[in-house]
């Protein structure tokens, strides 16, 4: 069976198309010219230890070190991207950034065995990379080929063996969520834990720094500390993102299309406004709907176009002035509650929705903030 077309998603801001692989588009962001930067800088010095008198040439080694280092972060990501299309999910995109890499997957793992192989392929890939310039390192003459062939070995292991830190939103993280998962057979569970393991990674990085010297025998600088709170931010934002977003789903399965409907008014298109309004009043409708002759609806009053339209013209206008079109997937079926009633929002956002029943009778009007309200509570 061919694979279906894959949805392309608007490039987000301030990143730069590098090409495709794996069918994903690979992004770069802006971000990632500052840390290629500031390596090349911090390479310079090792540079000219290795190889004196390059010159302003240290720089381009330590910059051609830099894409080397992100092109193993590619394979990490990639293998991510690999997996997860083989599980039949989309992937519109590998994005590298100045903390390393992310892979857009479109959906949520449905098994824990899936969740645990998107997640944990990462973390394998780069201690395999590491493993294998390891092996190169016994074979590698010396010189700047040497130096890198060391750095790229210690830095993938290093990322290899963080990234399986049981942490969101480290890949380990999402092994402790599948591990969790499989153990309580609840998914939302696994995330709060997962998301916990996060926020405690996040506090020991922050505190890093102060026992750095015990450890190692050198002192922190202000760049440690700096990059210490970057990466503590980082990873507690995400664990913090991954337990709000489970608490809600948890809530998912209670959230019906037909419990929050708000009771509606079903008038013609040329009715006057002032009429219209009067007529929702007496009816204690919280909506407008207009329809045809025959009942069908084609369009749901809009609040906002409505309240600023001045009282002493709505005699005058014809309540279809101030109501949207149904376009496509503005009219849902009454029926859909839980990640159903979520992706048809999401396919197309607006403020009001007109729910209709299986014969095609209205049956309310749904707005997107009583949805976001119950989610919410």
């Amino acid at each position: 069976m061919s694979e279906p077309a894959q949805r392309r998603e608007p490039r987000p801001a301030g990143t730069f198309k590098l090409g495709t692989i794996a069918g994903s588009d690979v992004l770069v962001s802006s971000s990632w010219f500052l840390i290629a930067a500031l390596i090349a800088f911090l390479m310079a010095p090792r540079v000219e230890q290795v190889q004196p008198g390059l010159g302003p040439w240290k720089y381009v080694a330590g910059l051609t070190f830099a894409v080397v280092l992100y092109g193993s972060v590619l394979l990490h990501e990639a293998s991510h991207a690999v997996v997860a299309r083989r599980y039949g999910f989309q992937v519109t995109s590998i994005t590298l950034h100045f903390l390393g890499g992310m892979t857009a997957i479109q959906g949520e793992s449905r098994t824990p065995r899936q969740e645990f192989w998107i997640a944990v392929v990462g973390p394998l890939t780069s201690i395999a990379v590491g493993l294998a310039a390891l092996g190169l390192w016994f074979i590698t003459p010396d010189g700047l080929l040497l130096m890198a062939v060391e750095g790229l070995a210690g830095a993938n292991l290093l990322v290899g063996v963080l990234n399986l830190v049981p942490g969101l939103p480290l890949d380990g993280g999402r092994v402790l969520k599948s591990a969790v998962w499989r153990v309580t057979g609840d998914v939302h569970r696994g995330t709060i834990a997962a998301a916990w393991g996060g926020r405690v990674t996040a506090f020991v990085v922050l505190l890093w720094p102060l026992v750095q010297e015990q450890v190692f025998g050198r002192p922190p600088d202000i760049f440690d500390f700096v990059l210490s709170f970057v990466i503590a931010t980082f990873l507690w934002a995400g664990a913090t993102q991954a337990m709000t977003s489970a608490r809600v789903r948890s809530r998912l399965p209670l959230l019906r299309a037909r419990d929050l409907a708000r009771r509606t008014l079903s008038v013609p298109g040329d009715l006057p406004l002032a009429e219209a309004v009067r007529r929702a009043q007496v009816a204690e409708a919280g909506s407008i709907v207009t329809v045809t002759g025959s009942g069908k609806p084609v369009g749901v009053v809009n609040e906002a176009a409505l309240l600023a339209t001045p009282e002493e013209r709505r005699p005058w206008v014809a309540v279809s002035t101030v109501a949207r079109t149904l376009e496509d997937g503005l009219s849902i079926p009454v029926g859909l509650s839980g990640e159903e009633l979520i992706q048809a929002i999401q396919r197309a956002p607006a403020a009001e929705y007109v729910l209709v029943e299986e014969d095609g009778t209205v049956y309310g009007v749904l707005a997107t903030a009583d949805v976001d309200r119950a989610v919410r509570l």
